[in-house]
């Protein structure tokens, strides 16, 4: 039904925010999910293959998490968010883009295009 990629901007250095590991879980429930799955960023903060194998998304409810506390050690920055974890609706075939705004204590996101 859908496609799904993101992308993570380190608004601290305005840079991409490259290796990140990225989780993607649908959710069958309060509190239940199932992975659908894993990838990182790319060097350019990208991550546009979360889907392998021409896998699509249902309507439902999704969450995408990203390890932040790893691209935070590796680049030997002190973070306060080890996780940031966005959860979001599929309703449509539409592709869904998923962009985190990222810095060391704070981030944000928005339904891109």
């Amino acid at each position: 039904m859908s496609q799904i990629t993101t992308h993570v901007l380190d608004t601290s250095k305005g840079k991409p925010a490259a290796n990140i590991p990225i989780l993607l879980e649908q959710s069958l429930g309060i509190n239940k999910w199932q992975e659908i799955a894993l990838g990182s960023t790319n060097k350019d903060g990208r991550a546009s293959n979360l889907l392998t194998d021409g896998k699509i998304l249902e309507k439902g409810i999704y969450r995408i998490s990203f390890d932040t506390d790893t691209y935070f050690k590796n680049n030997e920055i002190d973070g306060f968010y080890p996780m940031v974890s966005i959860v979001f609706k599929i309703e449509s075939s539409d592709h869904y883009h998923v962009p985190l705004l990222l810095n060391p204590y704070g981030y944000s996101t928005y339904r891109g295009s």
